[in-house]
């Protein structure tokens, strides 16, 4: 009977691993598809998987447990991830609105209910930073959550009620555009790029590219026309195109809402790319916490192709093919690295690649391939429609164009706004509404944090570059909490290849918990500023070597926020010595004075 038990579940498992595996080629997309059916990935899971997909069964276990939106222990039928972000977290006040919820719900956040009904979570930021404190149940968002919200998702989740019925304004998110200027205002026709570009000839579409000034806007900067020329001559049997949407760094939402109301010209400029280039497949690489824009992008992927902008024959032409497959990632943040991207588009664990060679001549597959960021596409579409010459007549010298901000913090207006590159970041506050502002933290935490006296600094490249992140801190925040929440998104989110990230990074965020909670001493400030210039020089990738720029900039710029935690000025140990003991205490039932240490705090 148990025999047979165990064969039918397996029958079972299997044709549910051989439908998963025929809807995709992609083992995230399969992955996804299992752990939304059966909750978890467990290793009869994996081994199914890899059988069905003839892949190795260490490769589809490392993949399980690299993403974070994969798990090998069951989660709720109600999975509910609260983001913990500065600006869209579930910290509000003094209310702490993750506790809250678990509270109604009788549970510990971390784990799964007992009767399997829910599961809540903290996650890193989702990209809602213009809403206020924000989750993801399910993979849907809810913005906006306050109080009287939780409990009514209390009580929704109790009478397992369906999302479809949980009240539809909820998950409204809205673009919140405050200021619009060469790429928000302009309508962009789906297919008018194409049609100029045909009419002007590629190659000469490829040289308006280059006289545009046009550069990366993942914040990398390299110059988007000379990239796709690279990778045009790059020897390889086929050429692609891969869009990064993975908009993973905190405070950064722009991305969100180009995808929504601007997904014809971020489609437009991928297929631009590829007649440039002679690539017949592009793929966008969609950022897990996204997933509820993809029937909305696939719908527009299909009206593309009923228009003749995607297929074969592109516009009648016919050495003209391409068509573009959307991908979504599974919570790593690491996977915005355009090497790692890869390595997760084709089954991998996101880890950075060694480079050179770069993508341009051995990217996905081995092959030539182009990589760009969401908001670059839409430049490069409106190029083709307008001109270099239009495209340069915003920005300055060194920094052409636009630059799409995400706005967030302490202002009364945050959201999306839009500036020719060279406005101070004082007319951004002023737009934004922030009064009395402390610091300002501009391309994320992997960016640069600056104080009232450089307000009058410019955004570009040659003086503050930026993904689009734009995070306010006014006088009544604690700088140092803002720096403790960094440091645990990047110790957290280390794809763990290299040592100084890997291990640098948690002694980074070891030595802020210190000083955050009042232990620590002058020479934990000395240890920090050595740690964080060892990350920044020797670590593999991005991540690492921009993990520490918020804190070096935070002792450069406000080193009175430390002085005024330390506990004194000799050494003190990383941990706590006393509360180390604590469990010993409780094993032996005892918590008079002598079992504590009689440690003095200066």
């Amino acid at each position: 009977m148990n025999f047979t038990g165990r064969t039918e579940r397996t029958e079972k498992l299997n044709v549910i691993v051989a439908r998963a595996c025929s809807q995709s080629r992609h083992l995230l997309d399969v992955l996804y598809t299992l752990q939304q059916k059966l909750l978890h990935i467990s290793d009869q899971t994996v081994r199914a998987v890899s059988e069905h997909l003839d892949l190795p069964v260490s490769q589809v276990e490392s993949v399980v447990e690299f993403y974070s939106f994969l798990s090998k222990s069951p989660r709720g039928k109600y999975n509910i991830l609260f983001s913990n972000c500065t600006s869209c977290g579930f910290r509000r006040g003094g209310e702490n609105l993750l506790h809250l919820l678990c509270d109604h719900l009788h549970m510990v956040a971390g784990e799964t209910r007992t009767d399997g009904l829910i599961s809540i979570d903290e996650t890193s930021c989702i990209g809602m930073c213009d809403h206020g404190a924000a989750l993801l149940v399910n993979g849907m968002p809810i913005t906006g959550l306050d109080s009287r919200k939780i409990m009514r998702v209390a009580e929704l989740v109790e009478m397992e009620t369906a999302l479809s019925n949980w009240p539809a304004e909820w998950f409204r998110v809205e673009d919140n555009i405050r200021r619009g200027g060469v790429l928000l205002k302009n309508d962009f026709v789906a297919g008018a790029g194409i049609r100029a570009a045909l009419a002007r000839g590629f190659d000469a579409t490829l040289s308006e590219i280059i006289q545009s000034g046009l550069r990366g806007r993942g914040g990398a900067g390299f110059s988007t026309g000379i990239k796709w020329k690279l990778c045009r001559e790059a020897q390889g049997t086929a050429h692609y195109v891969l869009c990064n949407a993975d908009e993973g760094e905190p405070g950064t939402f722009k991305d969100r809402v180009l995808l929504h109301s601007y997904a014809d010209a971020v489609f437009e400029g991928m297929t631009l790319c590829a007649a440039v280039i002679g690539a017949k497949q592009g793929f966008l690489y969609l950022r897990g916490e996204y997933r509820y824009l993809l029937p909305q992008l696939q719908a527009i992927l299909t009206h593309r192709r009923q228009l003749g902008l995607l297929g074969n024959h592109i516009l009648g032409q016919r050495r003209f093919d391409f068509d573009i497959e959307i991908v979504v990632g599974a919570g790593a943040y690491i996977c915005g690295e355009e090497s790692a991207l890869i390595e997760s588009l084709e089954g991998k664990r996101g880890v950075p690649r060694n480079r050179p060679p770069f993508p341009v001549t051995q990217g996905y597959l081995g092959q030539p391939t182009v990589v760009n960021n969401v908001e670059t596409f839409v430049a490069a579409a409106h190029i083709s429609l307008r001109s270099s010459a239009w495209f340069r007549a915003a920005g300055t010298e060194k920094s052409a164009g636009s630059k799409i901000l995400s706005v967030s913090g302490d202002c009364s207006v945050p959201g999306i706004y839009e500036y020719p590159f060279g406005v101070s970041i004082r007319q951004v506050l002023d737009d934004c509404g922030a009064g009395n502002i402390q610091a300002v933290q501009i391309g994320g935490p992997s960016g640069a944090l600056i104080g009232s006296a450089e307000f009058e600094r410019k955004l570009g490249f040659e003086d503050l570059p930026t993904g689009g992140s734009f995070m306010v801190f006014g006088q009544e925040r604690d700088l140092l909490a803002i720096l403790v929440n960094f440091a645990h998104f990047f110790a957290h989110e280390s794809c763990g290849f290299c040592t100084p990230c890997r291990v640098g990074t948690t002694l980074l965020k070891n030595e802020l918990d210190k000083i955050a909670g009042g232990r620590g001493t002058q020479y934990d400030v000395d240890e920090m500023k050595r740690l964080g210039t060892l990350i920044k020089h020797y670590s593999h990738c991005g991540l690492g070597q921009t993990a520490a720029n918020s804190v070096l900039d935070c002792l450069h710029h406000f080193p009175h926020l430390f002085e005024q935690r330390l506990a004194h000025n000799d050494y003190e140990p990383c941990f706590d010595l006393d509360a180390a003991l604590e469990e010993a205490r409780l094993l032996t039932h005892r918590n008079d004075a002598a079992a504590h240490l009689g440690i003095a705090r200066g």
